[in-house]
């Protein structure tokens, strides 16, 4: 009984010393005043000492060092104070792939920049004065690849586009090779039709526009990936906090100021609860949020393997020579079967008058060319560099919405264990956190939050995001989703490449160009030393085409 009475005596006198202590506090607002007027308040709003608190909305009425006047302004500080937090992080996010966006797509535009520059270098050393008379041919087709980049199929049928290219090319090589014979406009239309079936460049068109079409859909799309991230981010920012947001989180910061404690922070869990009321909408983009970002990932992954763009641009001045010392060694075999197809044409009167091959003692000489002339690395870095540091990044930028709560709730801004704001008095938070999203606030203790009424921006994103993961996977395949009016640009482009009005194209539509197996299809060159092979192969063939202008050069 002694120490039972002992036991009851010692809590009677705590309890009367935190009551005399607090009813101190309450006596004298000072404290109140000090921090008060800190947020940049009037301290003439506060009280000298405790008030009568029966005017107060939020926060617990009685004797107060508040007024509802206080209370009022207190509330519009909580939602900036809310909000710096998730403007802070959100930012950073922004700012972290605003950059990488910038990197790639200096880089992707820099690589096709240093490839035209490589193969105008390349091609003026190697085929002289014939590519400098056609050097406009090359400058579409890079200015082409550099509007595909940009836009897309809406601006560019790519497919249509290399087609167009490699009859055009044809044609006028076709020209120099058969230089002793004129050919009208309807007859070169012939040989341009049949391009394909011809096959003049070997398997070079069909690789490379296998290896181009990829290449360029995953980077646009990837570029186009990490633009729309801050994008996402700007527009969720323009979500404004709910009343009765603003009001759990006024009561949750600034209630304790009531009681004199300008010290106390909330208590953990009592936080979490309320970012997650405040916080819910933003929580629902975490799914097609992490979708997004695996789509992402996955075709990095794609970038630094079979869609590389570097890889495809960087030699391309190499396969297209290529192709053209195809045209080269095999032009004898290619012209006997146009010649069968669309007619045997008309010597040349012009040709007649000139000099024979033999006697214009053509003597130039080649100079070979060399990789090391090639340019520097694109933006001063490299793809591998590149994928590396953004993959960090992406995965680091998972499950950021539905974190954003337990980011904010952390360190200086809550009281560890128990000593801590409760919403009432500083002591244990008892109730349950709940979880993330809008369908489990229905349950929340601490923000009246109406998961009927979805935010109208958050679904938006949502939708954003739902498409652009889609446009990502098409992308992984190699694929580019494109618009209705992409669709009907390619249909359109397909049917410009083959149309014919003209009565003399009519009758050559069906032609059959046999090819004869002994014809010999050479693959890319799998190192310098096969190039400068091939090169030195094609030496004899390129000074007869060269021989044979000389005269018409003159």
């Amino acid at each position: 009984m002694k120490t039972l009475l002992v036991v009851c005596v010692a809590c009677t006198l705590v309890a009367l010393s935190v009551s005399a202590t607090a009813e101190q506090r309450l006596k004298n607002c000072n404290e109140v005043r000090a921090a008060y007027s800190s947020k940049g308040f009037n301290v003439n709003d506060v009280p000298n000492k405790g008030v009568n608190g029966a005017s107060l909305k939020v926060c617990p009425q009685g004797f107060s060092c508040c007024t509802a006047e206080m209370e009022e302004k207190l509330s519009q500080q909580s939602h900036s104070d809310m909000k710096a937090p998730v403007s802070r992080l959100s930012a950073s996010l922004q700012a972290n792939f605003k950059q990488k966006h910038e990197n790639f797509d200096r880089f992707f535009r820099e690589l096709l920049k240093n490839a035209e520059v490589s193969l105008h270098n390349m091609f003026v050393r190697t085929y002289g004065m014939m590519y400098v008379q056609n050097a406009e041919l090359f400058k579409n087709f890079f200015e082409a690849l550099n509007r595909y980049y940009v836009s897309g199929s809406a601006a560019v049928n790519l497919d249509s586009m290399l087609s167009d290219f490699w009859a055009d090319l044809l044609e006028r090589m076709f020209r120099l090779v058969n230089v002793q014979y004129e050919f009208s406009d309807s007859y070169m239309e012939c040989v341009s039709r049949h391009t394909e079936q011809l096959q003049p460049f070997g398997d070079v068109p069909r690789k490379l526009r296998l290896q181009l079409t990829r290449a360029f859909i995953a980077a646009r799309t990837f570029v186009r990936g990490l633009a729309l991230m801050p994008e996402v981010v700007n527009k969720v920012n323009t979500v404004s906090a709910s009343p009765s947001c603003v009001r759990a989180v006024m009561k949750m910061m600034y209630c304790p100021y009531c009681s004199g404690q300008v010290a106390l922070k909330p208590c953990q869990n009592y936080c979490l609860n309320v970012m997650r009321g405040c916080l819910a909408n933003q929580a629902d983009l975490d799914t097609e949020w992490n979708n997004f970002l695996d789509a992402m990932l996955s075709l990095v992954e794609r970038l630094e393997g079979p869609f590389n763009f570097e890889s495809v641009m960087d030699p391309i001045d190499v396969k297209i020579s290529d192709a053209i010392m195809n045209m080269q060694e095999t032009s004898m075999q290619v012209s006997q079967k146009v010649f069968q197809g669309c007619g045997q044409p008309k010597p040349s009167m012009a040709f007649r008058s000139k000099r024979s091959v033999k006697e214009t003692g053509f003597t130039g000489r080649f100079r070979p060319y060399s990789p090391d002339a090639r340019p520097t690395t694109a933006a001063g870095t490299s793809l591998d560099r590149l994928t590396n540091d953004v993959k960090k990044k992406l995965k680091h930028a998972k499950k950021f919405w539905s974190t954003l709560p337990d980011t904010v709730c952390a360190g200086e801004r809550i009281a560890p264990g128990d000593e801590c704001w409760n919403g009432t008095a500083k002591s244990r938070y008892e109730s349950v956190v709940i979880g993330n999203g809008l369908a489990n606030q229905v349950s929340n203790p601490d923000v009246d939050v109406d998961i009927t009424k979805p935010d109208i921006v958050i679904r938006s994103q949502i939708a954003v995001l739902k498409e652009m993961t889609s446009r990502l996977k098409a992308a992984h395949s190699g694929n580019d989703i494109s618009t209705g009016d992409d669709e009907v640009e390619e249909s359109s482009g397909e049917e410009s490449g083959s149309g014919c009005d003209s009565p003399s194209c009519n009758t050559d539509r069906d032609i059959y160009f046999s090819t004869p197996s002994s014809t010999r299809v050479k693959g890319v060159p799998p190192d310098s030393a096969g190039i400068a092979k091939q090169g030195s192969m094609a030496l004899a063939l390129c000074g007869l085409v060269l021989a044979l202008l000389a005269p018409h050069l003159r």
